[in-house]
């Protein structure tokens, strides 16, 4: 192998330190548990610097997933020089008076963030939320699309679908459903104590539709203890009973935050991200830890991915598609109809 080949995928996504890299991100990025990259709103420069950015890290790591949450309204982590995308709950709006209207958004959202973030050569983002809007969860709100599991079904579907026109992945989140809890697991251990029959025929319903179009899925940081007593994210009943068996999902399984409060209870952070592996996670994320993620990439450096693993993170890589120089625009002026037509609306 050259020193320009790709090296395999790791089995690790981690962060970089600003819009350029550090000594420390290179040698990071150079680790062969590494696998993927994460950029938040302090890599988020103009286009043209992040576009630098995306280019020295593959410069670095040939062949790494560089991911973006490019969610919308509260959770945008690219702003400058893009589409300001509202929060999907206006979207389940729509729906309440329009569904083809509402559907035909949602399918133009997702190709529209989809294309701006291929110009760039970013290959996915953590997109969309499947979770419920029940008014009780602060950290999903309106980041959900809707209440109703089967209004959040189509609408994330139509979104996939636009995603897809363009070349890029799907990863919903978070499973099986962060919205029934009020605790926010970036600083405490959310617990649902309803039982599977309730999830299953509540919040499951949103995902499972949608299961055989996300090439990728994010689990919960949350304890469900009518079914297992650890948290979604590091429980083989959720992730190998449940999701693979029960609702024979194929894609890959991505961990959330490995350095969020509701992981802190499984261990160290090298314990947390074997535990998150063993229980069915082919990625584990960790974010504005750089300490934690050198402990994690050490640990990991000889369990490299199963050649199963590799292969459903290869899905989640962008795909070329036919360039139209006239979509962007279109798309644009499509979604800024619309919300000057909202702002007119609730004004």
């Amino acid at each position: 192998m050259s020193q320009n080949d790709p090296l395999p995928l790791g089995p690790v996504m981690l962060d970089v330190t600003g819009i350029e890299l550090t000594p420390e991100d290179r040698e990071r990025l150079r680790h062969p548990a590494t696998g993927g990259v994460i950029l938040f709103a302090r890599n988020a420069g103009t286009p043209a610097q992040i576009q630098a950015l995306v280019a020295a890290i593959r410069a670095e790591r040939p062949g790494i997933l560089i991911a973006v949450d490019q969610e919308g309204g509260r959770v945008q982590r690219l702003r400058e020089g893009f589409t300001a995308f509202p929060p999907m709950r206006q979207l389940g709006h729509v729906y309440d008076y329009d569904r083809n209207k509402a559907c035909e958004l949602a399918h133009a959202t997702g190709e529209l963030l989809a294309r701006e973030l291929r110009a760039l050569d970013i290959d996915f983002s953590f997109t969309p939320v499947l979770d419920r809007d029940l008014e009780i969860s602060d950290v999903i709100g309106d980041r959900a699309f809707h209440y109703d599991p089967d209004v959040i079904a189509r609408l994330a579907g139509e979104l996939i679908r636009g995603l897809a026109a363009a070349g890029m992945a799907a990863v919903g989140k978070h499973f099986p459903g962060h919205g029934a809890v009020k605790a926010d697991s970036h600083v405490a251990l959310p617990v649902d104590d309803r039982p599977l029959s309730e999830i299953e025929n509540q919040d499951l319903e949103a995902f499972r539709p949608v299961l055989g179009d996300l090439e990728g899925i994010m689990p919960a940081h949350v304890l469900y203890p009518q079914v297992d007593g650890y948290p979604a994210g590091f429980s083989r009943v959720w992730l190998q009973d449940i999701l693979r068996r029960e609702l024979r999902y194929r894609g890959a399984i991505l961990s959330d935050d490995l350095a969020m409060a509701g992981a802190e209870g499984i261990g160290d952070p090298a314990e947390r991200a074997a535990a998150a592996r063993a229980a069915g996670c082919d990625m584990v994320l960790i974010c504005n830890e750089p300490e934690q993620a050198d402990r994690i990439l050490e640990a990991q450096e000889d369990q490299p991915l199963s050649a199963e693993s590799a292969r459903r993170l290869e899905r989640l890589r962008a795909r070329p598609v036919d360039a139209d120089p006239n979509r962007l625009p279109a798309l644009r002026a499509q979604l800024d109809r619309w919300l000057r037509a909202s702002q007119l609306a609730t004004a």
